[in-house]
């Protein structure tokens, strides 16, 4: 699959080390009936290693050069090619438990992060690979500088672990950052204790929009003074230092003063 030139508009940078390709497949550990879905294709990288295992493989793909190469080099029993924007696809018409897989285009890995998230409950995991900066934030513990609105919108939903570090030296044309591995588990739906999940993108947004300023400015939309005793939360702390529980506690003492008791 050599002459096919990366394109910025996709935000390609194709894998070529064949050592972390190894490793990332291990981390996967794909089984013959796997339901998995690959995005972005590329130029084969992961698709041929997983194909020695997987009986079928799901590919999202935009690019129309790097479909036509998909026609034509993979054994198409095998392979199911859905030509489009991983943005806007549905997810769900792949049935479950679905497997994703991928590495991400960085330029729009969090909209990306956050559409799989819709699909939550039919998905078994998700192996992605990812710019480490993004990694770092998804991962990051409250009251540290990588922690923010990606960690607490994430971490509420999924159980998420770094894997590998891949440099950019991996990667054909090398990326002017690092790259990590990092796996999503979605956390089972009787452990997730949001009840509005609108209300609670909204209590995070206000939050972190200005972050060095203290949850009695950047919460004072939504709590008052006696809020914060009646939540046991300091409101002289900042949108950094609050975990995801503390959030859920917010999202739902709002929720409910809204909905009337039966």
């Amino acid at each position: 699959m050599n002459g096919h030139k990366a394109k910025k508009s996709f935000g390609q940078n194709f894998l070529i080390d064949q050592n972390i390709i190894a490793d990332i497949v291990r981390c996967i550990r794909p089984v013959p009936d796997d339901n998995m879905v690959e995005i972005g294709p590329g130029l084969g990288a992961l698709t041929r290693p997983l194909l020695k295992t997987l009986n079928t493989l799901h590919v999202v793909e935009i690019d129309r050069d790097i479909i036509a190469r998909l026609k034509t080099d993979y054994p198409q029993d095998k392979i199911v090619i859905h030509e489009g924007d991983a943005l806007k696809f549905d997810f769900a018409t792949l049935g479950a438990p679905l497997r994703i897989v991928g590495n991400l285009p960085y330029n729009i890995s969090s909209p990306l992060l956050f559409h799989f998230a819709n699909y939550a409950e039919g998905i078994a995991d998700m192996h992605f690979m990812l710019q480490n900066e993004v990694v770092e934030r998804m991962v990051a513990a409250p009251s540290t500088a990588a922690y923010g609105r990606l960690s607490v919108m994430l971490q509420y939903r999924f159980h998420m672990e770094k894997l590998l570090d891949v440099p950019p030296q991996s990667f054909r044309p090398a990326p002017k950052v690092d790259s990590a591995i990092v796996r999503m588990i979605p956390l089972p739906a009787q452990q997730i204790a949001v009840k509005d999940e609108a209300l609670y993108a909204k209590v995070v947004a206000s939050a972190f929009g200005q972050r060095r300023k203290t949850l009695r400015n950047t919460l004072r939309d939504f709590l008052a003074e006696s809020d914060f005793a009646q939540l046991d939360i300091n409101p002289q702390l900042r949108a950094e230092n609050l975990g995801v529980a503390e959030y859920t506690r917010i999202a739902n003492f709002l929720h409910e003063r809204a909905v009337p008791s039966p």
